[in-house]
């Protein structure tokens, strides 16, 4: 390997590192997230500047559904929780199941100690209104970096008509394929957790609507949102779905768990097909290395954690193992 190879691979720990010990998981995010649509706009419509301006009606479109739904779910999940509490409440007395609330009231005191424990440092609504505006700003500085990297990519020297044989020049070269391994892993891992999220969230919503279970559009978003996320956000969106039956009747709720389950068995083919084929990672490292983005970056830690995981991969199968009878030669 050559030095300015090591320095790019250098270059981008560091980045990777700085990412996660300033928090900047969300403007990371936003960076890939923005020049993977962007990309994909540009394909379908051929023109940089079309594809721009479908991705600002797009930001606005989510950001008007975004407001939208966050007033429905701020409204519909207090609904939620108020009468599928008492269903779960007796059903776990009637199985000698201790559950930590027995109202709403009383899961919002366990929820808001929890957060004191985990987020200490948001004390106060004007704080807490303080982080949401800073996580909005990175946002819009991830996606005008984006932008800038759409229409512009290139490293460019400090002489326009310096020699291409300077250290300088190799280096920028290698940091381009660097990163642009590092987005293709990107663009493979959330592709394939995006199919897989729709097909997830297609067939939730049958059931949903055929159920007729309540707060239909946010138990549908949340299941999309949820699927983002590999492995654990199933796991959320089911636990919701779960307790919104249960302010129907424990029945529908057991149906709604059978549903799931078999839905989960036909999602172990589609990520043996969807997402096995192309990251090929077993499930262990999965969730191994998704226990330590989430402890570095939160959500987005977890978000990025596959595609960190399937670099890795992508790099080490470039380098040809060293045998021991070529070591002997060597010496």
């Amino acid at each position: 390997m050559t030095t300015p190879a090591r320095i790019s691979y250098a270059v981008l720990l560091v980045t990777l590192l700085l990412v996660a010990f300033f928090h900047l998981g969300v403007p990371f995010l936003a960076v890939l997230f923005s020049y993977f649509t962007l990309r994909r706009l540009y394909g379908l419509t051929k023109s940089k500047w079309k594809g721009l301006v479908l991705f600002l009606l797009l930001v606005v479109a989510i950001g008007y559904a975004g407001v939208h739904f966050t007033r429905a779910a701020v409204k519909a999940l207090p609904d939620i929780a108020e009468n599928s509490i008492p269903s779960a409440s007796a059903w776990a007395q009637a199985r000698q199941i201790e559950l930590p609330f027995t109202d709403f009231e009383s899961l919002r005191a366990l929820v808001i100690d929890t957060l004191k424990e985990q987020a200490h440092y948001i004390q106060n609504v004007a704080q807490f209104a303080r982080a949401i505006t800073t996580t909005l700003v990175f946002i819009l500085i991830g996606m005008v970096i984006a932008v800038s990297l759409f229409f512009n990519s290139r490293i460019d020297s400090f002489e326009p008509r310096a020699s291409t044989d300077n250290l300088y020049a190799v280096i920028t070269r290698e940091l381009a394929d660097r990163f642009h391994d590092f987005y293709r892993s990107f663009g493979t891992v959330i592709t394939a957790q995006i199919s897989i999220s729709l097909i997830n969230t297609v067939l939730t919503a049958i059931f949903v609507l055929a159920a007729g279970l309540p707060h239909a559009a946010v138990i549908i978003t949340i299941t999309f949102l949820c699927g983002l996320l590999p492995i654990v956000g199933n796991l959320i969106s089911n636990t919701i779905i779960v307790c919104v039956a249960f302010t129907i009747s424990l029945k529908m709720a057991g149906f709604a768990l059978i549903f799931l389950i078999a839905v989960h068995k036909l999602e172990y083919f589609l990520n043996s097909k969807i997402i096995g084929d192309r990251i090929r990672n077993p499930v262990w490292l999965t969730l191994i290395a998704l226990i330590i983005g989430e402890q570095l970056m939160g959500i987005p830690g977890m978000i990025l954690a596959p595609v960190v995981l399937n670099y890795l991969r992508v790099e080490l199968s470039k380098i040809p193992s060293v045998r021991p009878h070529q070591l002997d030669a060597a010496a």
